[in-house]
């Protein structure tokens, strides 16, 4: 007999770790300490002062295509963008090819000279193996193919740190405790200590555990009804009566236009509609 069960938002929830995209935006977010750490520890730097920005969203252009950045870090000349991949979608490399490129636009103010550009990290930690050689960290910058050796400098960054090879294979000892608490939940230092009690709290959250019940049941809706190709009209009702939802719960629009499909200009026209009329009980 074909066994159908499938677990709900709710036991997803409850058996959320820090690999957990949602679980790790918040508590790096809420913990920039913690995120600082965890940013010098795998790239070896050492950080003066930084700041981390409300989820990120830049809109490229109008007709172009709008990323989301869950970890977005600014540190002196440098920024840093910090992502949890759960599985191999086969297109990290130009993700983070787009999203590199989405970050020059937005830092480079109208006035600026090119070398103003910020040094920037694009740091993907994927809990599956997306390259065929069996290292732990791949780096990436810009070479000269003719000689194998000329750098570009231009000063932009690949990271890619794949969990479960970095558990066994890198030699420093805080760094391979982080990926065996991120793979296993396995606690034997105190960041990774500090790591299990943020993600305990956030689990308790009743507001965040909330958002993350109204954006899995969007995803859901999203990936059933084929919304990564366009709202159908039958859906688009449904699409509505869920990003108003997603509003009453103060859920950002820019939040709600990427999960929903509908463009940010229809959801800030929702959000004035809810906004001009009170909140009734059912």
């Amino acid at each position: 007999m074909e066994n159908n069960t499938e677990i709900t938002p709710e036991q997803k929830w409850e058996q959320a770790t820090l690999a957990n995209n949602f679980i790790f935006y918040k508590v790096m977010r809420h913990h920039p300490d913690a995120c600082q750490h965890l940013l010098e520890m795998l790239l070896n730097i050492k950080i003066e002062k930084m700041s981390i920005a409300n989820e990120e969203v830049i809109d490229v252009d109008h007709d172009a295509k709008s990323i989301r950045l869950d970890v977005y870090v600014k540190a002196e000349n440098r920024v840093f963008d910090i992502e949890i991949q759960i599985a191999n979608t086969r297109e990290l490399p130009e993700r983070a090819r787009f999203y590199s490129s989405a970050i020059d636009l937005d830092t480079l103010t109208k006035g600026k000279s090119f070398r103003d550009l910020p040094e920037s990290h694009i740091i993907f930690i994927c809990m599956e193996n997306i390259f065929e050689n069996n290292l732990p960290v791949y780096t990436f910058e810009n070479i000269c193919i003719e000689d194998g050796l000329t750098k570009l400098n231009d000063r932009s960054y690949k990271h890619f740190f794949i969990a479960p090879t970095c558990a066994k294979m890198i030699e420093d000892k805080e760094v391979r405790s982080f990926f065996e608490f991120l793979i296993s939940n396995k606690v034997q230092t105190g960041y990774t200590s500090d790591l299990s009690k943020y993600v305990a709290d956030a689990k308790r959250n009743t507001q965040w555990r909330l958002q993350y019940m109204t954006v899995e049941t969007l995803e859901r809706y999203a990936y059933e009804n084929g919304l990564e190709q366009g709202i159908a009209t039958g859906a688009q009702q449904k699409a509505v009566e869920t990003a108003k939802k997603m509003l009453y719960d103060e859920i950002s629009p820019e939040k709600v236009s990427l999960y929903s499909g509908l463009t940010l200009n229809q959801v800030l026209e929702l959000q004035k509609e809810i906004e001009a009329r009170p909140v009734t009980a059912n």
